[in-house]
C-alpha cells in the first residue's frame, strides 16, 4: 500500500536536509579556515636555550670528586646548540677545591659562558681571580681551559702581590694561578690603596645542591 506524505512530514525533511547540508558546510569552512591560520615555527637551537634556572648556589663535581662551588643569579642551558654552552648573564662566582676540599683560587666575572664538551671558560667583564697564596687577577677578558689546565688572556692584565702590582697585555698560566707569565709586561710599581670589592657581589654562603659535568 502507497503512503502518501503530510506536508508537515515534507517541511521536517527539508529541514532536516537542510541541517545536515550546513553542518558539512560549516566543517569544510572551518577546516580551510585553520589550513589558512597554520604557521610553520623555526627553532633556532643556536639561541634558544633549553633550561633555565634562578638563584644557584651549587657544588659540581669532576669524576665524582667534588672540585667547584658556583653562585649565580642566572644559569640558561643550551644543550641543542651545535657547539653546547651554558650562559650566565648575571654576574657568577667559582671557587676551585683541590682534592681535600680546600679552596685553590676563585673567579668572579660579569659574564660567563662555559662550553660543555670542551669545558672552557669564557670570562666576560670586571674578571677578578684569586690564587690561594692571596694575588689578585684583574682583567676584562679571560679564558680558563680545563681540559689544558691553564688561565690566559689577550688583554690588559693587572695582578695584585703584596704590595706590589704587574701590569701588562695577555697573561698565561697553570689553574692553580701559582705559576705564570706576562707576554708584554709593564713596570712594577707599589701597591698604594687596596681596591674594595664590589658591594653587590653574591653572597656565596648559601646551601649548595651538587652536580655532576
Amino acid at each position: 500500500m502507497a503512503h502518501c506524505l503530510r506536508k508537515t512530514d515534507k517541511q521536517g525533511i527539508a529541514i532536516l536536509s537542510g541541517a545536515i547540508a550546513m553542518f558539512f558546510l560549516t566543517g569544510f569552512v572551518s577546516c580551510e579556515r585553520e589550513k589558512k591560520e597554520l604557521v610553520d615555527i623555526v627553532f633556532d637551537r643556536e639561541h634558544t636555550y633549553t633550561m633555565r634556572s634562578t638563584d644557584i648556589s651549587t657544588l659540581i663535581s669532576d669524576s665524582g670528586v667534588t672540585r667547584y662551588k658556583m653562585v649565580t643569579k642566572e644559569w640558561l642551558f643550551f644543550e641543542e646548540a651545535s657547539e653546547p654552552y651554558w650562559y650566565f648573564p648575571e654576574k657568577v662566582h667559582v671557587e676551585k677545591f683541590d682534592t681535600l676540599f680546600r679552596a685553590e683560587s676563585s673567579i668572579d666575572a660579569d659574564t660567563a659562558y662555559f662550553f660543555t664538551k670542551k669545558k672552557l671558560w669564557k670570562l666576560v667583564g670586571n674578571v677578578e681571580i684569586e690564587n690561594q697564596q692571596g694575588e689578585r687577577f684583574e682583567t676584562s677578558l679571560m679564558y680558563w681551559d680545563q681540559n689544558e689546565e691553564k688561565i690566559y688572556s689577550d688583554q690588559y692584565i693587572r695582578i695584585t702581590k703584596g704590595e706590589f702590582i704587574n701590569t701588562g697585555i695577555g697573561f698565561e698560566s697553570n689553574q692553580q694561578l701559582t705559576k705564570y707569565r706576562i707576554f708584554r709586561p709593564a713596570a712594577e710599581i707599589p701597591y698604594r690603596e687596596k681596591v674594595p670589592r664590589d658591594s653587590t657581589a653574591i653572597d656565596t654562603t648559601r646551601h649548595a645542591d651538587t652536580i655532576d659535568l
